[in-house]
Formats: C-alpha cells, structure tokens, sequence
C-alpha cells in the first residue's frame, strides 16, 4: 500500500490528534492554540497554505533521513500509513521514519539558521519535544531520535528515551529522558481535548494570536444584527481599563527609546553594561502608485485587476453617551 495522498491524510488528521498538534493541545505551539486547533479538527478554518518553509520540510526529509542514517550508522523505513493508538484512537502518529531493527523511530525537520540560537546547550524547540513523545506514546517505542537540518549549517540530532540510563550516543547533542509520567500527562490531556472536540464544547479563550485568528475567520462576516452581552460589563471596563494602562505603557517605552536616542545622537551603537543600543541607518523602497499613474495615466485602468482587496472586521469598544 502507497502513502497516502495529501488530501486523504488532510481528512484522517481531522478523526483525532497527531505529532504536530501535541504541542497545541498544551498551549505551547506558537502557531496554533488550543482554540484554533480544536475549530481545525471541527472543520471550521479552512485549510492552511503550505509554506515554502513547509514545502521545504517535507522534501528535505528524505535528505534529513539518509543523512541520519550516515552519522548514527542506523537504518530507517517509512511508514505508509496512519498510526493509532492501541487504547485512545483519537491519537494518531504519521511518523517520519521507524528504526529497523530497534523499538524506534525518527521525526525529521528543517531549519533556517536564523534558529539556530534556540539549539544552544543541547536544547531544541519545545513543540518538537512535544511532538516526539506523542509518538512514543502512540506507538509505545523505548526511543525516539529527532534529526534538524540547519541549512547550510548542520545537522543536528537528539534523543528521547524511556530508559533513563540510556548513554548519549556520539553523534547526538543531547539526550533526553522521558519518564511515564510524561507520557501520562500528555495522554490525559490529549484525551481531555478531544472530549471537547467530540462534544463540540470550545476551550477556553487565552489571548493567544492564533485564537484571534481563528475567531476571525469563523466569524468572518457580520450580519448587521445587535445583541445584548448580558453580564459583560465588568468585561467591557476591564478591557477598557487594560487599554489605557497599554497606552500608558506605549508612552514610557516611547519615553525611554526618544532619551536613548537623544544620548546616541549621531552614532549608531552604545555601549551600557551587557548591552549594546543600535540606531543604525537603513533604507527601503516603496512604490509610489500615486506618483507612477500621474506618469503615466493610460496604465491606471488595466492595473485595476492586480489590486488586492481584503476585508475584515474591525473591533472597538465606544462608551455610549
């Protein structure tokens, strides 16, 4: 049986909770919250372009794979189809690579080296921890080794292991040790999410950008009707009062950025303690649109059908008088 196509894997992910949304379900995936993970899997959002650096991941991960094999001196296999758990089969696992021959399995991933600060001391991003021991958790593996290519960089691998006298292979950076309880609490919270996927009960609002996101594109149309937000008020003057504390807040950084640029004057670096104050001199292009068609006029018409429009809805709050 071939791996299945995008779109068959696009509907699958949706019957319960893979790798890559682990992370989300705790509230520790910068991208996604727990709010727009759960309207994800309702479908509720429509589906997310593939970004280049996504693009990039999945093709370099048959690269990142070979190039594992070459350092650990291990052999892999993929894994065509869908994984779930024995017990909760709303937690599924589309791993990268298994380990042939030992109770483990690989995840690859790609990099830019402008990340490459958050690998310092052996650490990697939490979302991938996350990731990596959902996936023991599904398929019960003792180990779990996680490959990042740093492009044009390095290659950069760590272990995950239940077994907390596991040595520290030489070609790993860093080795972690997962205890059960780990585990444990990460099937209990996923268990806890999908209940309110399955229910169709929303988790709670956290502030979170990807919320307001989802928010917005759920209710991305308004239908000019008025509503009474019976017990809000004490909401209402929250927000209001949070609002002019950020205000005030925006005039003291303003405050403090206008003295320190006053004490640099002409000169583009300072020096105080552990820090450095840059105020370098940079430049940009923009286009004029309203300087080229004054140019030239006959263009303007044909140009109408390569402005972009978007719509949205915009939020505030007035005090009625």
């Amino acid at each position: 049986m071939g791996k299945p196509s995008r779109a068959e894997w696009l509907e699958e992910r949706r019957t319960g909770i893979g790798g890559s949304d682990s992370s989300a379900v705790l509230g520790l995936n910068p991208w996604m919250s727990p709010y727009s993970l759960w309207a994800d899997k309702l479908g509720m959002l429509p589906e997310r372009e593939e970004s280049e650096a996504m693009r990039q991941g999945r093709d370099f991960e048959d690269y990142v794979a070979r190039r594992f094999c070459e350092v650990s001196g291990k052999r892999v296999r993929r894994v065509n189809k869908i994984l779930r758990h024995p017990e909760n089969s709303f937690m599924l696992a589309n791993i990268d690579r298994d380990i042939v021959g030992e109770d483990s399995g690989l995840e690859c991933k790609t990099t830019s080296m402008l990340n490459l600060k958050k690998y310092a001391g052996g650490d990697f991003p939490v979302n991938y921890y996350c990731q990596c021991v959902h996936y023991m958790a599904v398929t019960g593996a003792k180990r779990w080794y996680l490959a990042v290519l740093v492009l044009n960089q390095a290659l950069l691998c760590f272990q995950l292991t239940r077994e907390p006298e596991t040595p520290v292979p030489e070609w790993c950076v860093s080795s972690v040790y997962v205890d059960q309880s780990e585990i444990d609490s990460l099937v209990d919270a996923e268990r806890s999410f999908w209940a309110l996927v399955e229910a169709k009960e929303p988790p709670p609002l956290d502030g979170a950008p990807p919320t307001t996101d989802a928010l917005e594109a759920i209710y991305a149309d308004s239908n000019g009707s008025s509503i009474e937000l019976f017990g809000r008020e004490s909401l209402i003057e929250t927000y209001a009062e949070l609002k002019a504390q950020s205000r005030e807040l925006d005039a003291r950084i303003a405050e403090c950025r206008q003295i320190l640029m006053g004490d640099l004057g002409e000169a583009e670096r300072g020096n105080c303690g552990s820090y450095d104050v840059l105020w370098k001199s940079q430049s940009r292009k923009t286009f004029d649109s309203a300087a080229f068609f004054s140019d030239f006029p006959e263009l303007k018409e044909s140009a109408e059908d390569y402005w972009k429009t978007t719509s949205f809805r915009k939020f505030e709050i007035r005090e009625v008088k």
